[in-house]
């Protein structure tokens, strides 16, 4: 083989390595088709217009950082642009997830750019080292609101009251 050839295919591999995804990223986009995927039947994954009505249809009630993939993709009504079938048809062919985000990815950069936020486990941390902003989220994540809380207390304790409704205990 000449050395043209092994070149040619040393930077082929090179662009290969440089286009996979790495383990953390697009986590909301794998995630989410992962979801998508295992609500379909098996005669509805080798149909592209039964993925992207399960998509629209899954779409609707999500909320945070799965609304905002469904914005990007069009699966929502308000959405601006929709690149269904680039996520449609290679599910229907069986491609993987990660490597649907990943041709996803080459079409809008901020698919992969979404996060999701870390959890916080309400079994083990201090309340009152959690910052106000951070209850507050506790409670928007809980759709729950504390319209009379004035200071991190009474933040805490609508927190606490709440608890029992919404996290399981650990025994």
């Amino acid at each position: 083989m000449s050395w043209h050839t092994r070149l040619f295919f040393l930077l082929v591999n090179l662009l290969f390595l440089a286009e996979a995804l790495k383990p953390d990223e697009c986590e909301v986009c794998v995630a989410f088709l992962t979801k998508i995927s295992e609500a379909l039947s098996s005669d509805e994954k080798s149909n592209p217009a039964d993925i992207e009505r399960k998509f629209k249809e899954i779409c609707k009630p999500s909320k945070g950082k799965d609304n905002r993939f469904c914005y990007y993709l069009g699966g929502l009504e308000e959405s601006a642009t929709g690149i269904l079938g680039e996520m449609s048809k290679p599910m229907s062919w069986g491609m993987p997830m990660d490597k649907i985000c990943e041709k996803l990815k080459k079409k809008d950069t901020q698919i992969c750019e979404l996060r999701y936020e870390k959890q916080i486990d309400l079994n083990n941390v201090d309340l009152k080292k959690l910052k106000v902003r951070d209850l507050k989220k506790i409670l928007n994540d809980w759709d729950e609101s504390c319209d009379d809380c004035l200071e991190k207390g009474d933040y805490i304790r609508r927190i606490e009251t709440l608890k029992p409704k919404y996290v399981k205990q650990e025994l």
